[in-house]
């Protein structure tokens, strides 16, 4: 009996086993680690695929959205490039927050997330930019289409956890800054950086 197409024979490692999107740079793939409702950040390990337990949160901060990568992409130097400040990339897989009205509490699912806008984070000097997405075909979210119609409050919350989710009681500050946001053309350019970047890395 023939296999069916698409017909993975080994689970595809979702970095690199997985397509960008079916519409990318517009619409793209998310593979989530992280949910709101997670106390411990979670992180793909990149050899195996596996999703491994980076660290337990030290602070009462939770993520406001699911939060997770974007397949196939790169921050290497054409993604730093569009980064005031960057010096390089952080050499991971694009981070993508997607915004859901209903709850979704667990990992390792794949989604189709329509892309809004973006956060340019720099950390340590590094290009580390967090696209922001909405899930596709979310009833409630399906009218916007550019960060700017979503809650300031909303970003401002995002905006306020990647500020904060590195720091460590009794430490010093982590060297991170986040000028604003920027929209959906902007994420874009991003994305399609991010993709070029990684096929010089790792080819098509």
């Amino acid at each position: 009996m023939a296999f069916p197409k698409p017909f993975y024979r080994w689970r595809p490692h979702p970095w690199h086993g997985l397509e960008i999107g079916p519409n990318a740079p517009q619409l793209v793939h998310a593979y989530i680690e992280i949910t709101p409702f997670d106390t411990v950040k979670y992180e793909i390990d990149k050899e195996t695929g596996y999703l491994a337990v980076d660290r337990p949160q030290r602070t009462s901060s939770l993520p406001p959205t699911l939060y997770g990568l974007v397949p196939r992409t790169y921050c290497g130097e054409r993604t730093a490039q569009l980064m005031e400040g960057a010096m390089v990339g952080d050499c991971d897989p694009l981070d993508i927050c997607v915004v859901s009205e209903r709850p979704i509490s667990r990992a390792e699912v794949i989604l189709k997330a329509r892309v809004v806008g973006g956060l340019p984070m720099l950390d340590g000097g590094e290009a580390d930019d967090k696209i922001i997405a909405v899930l596709d075909k979310d009833p409630l979210y399906e009218g916007v289409n550019d960060i700017s119609e979503l809650p300031v409050a909303f970003v401002e919350r995002l905006h306020h956890y990647f500020m904060t989710y590195k720091l460590v009681p009794g430490e010093e500050d982590h060297e991170i800054t986040i000028n604003g946001s920027y929209g959906r053309e902007h994420a874009e350019k991003v994305i399609r950086a991010a993709a070029d970047d990684y096929e010089h890395e790792f080819g098509g």
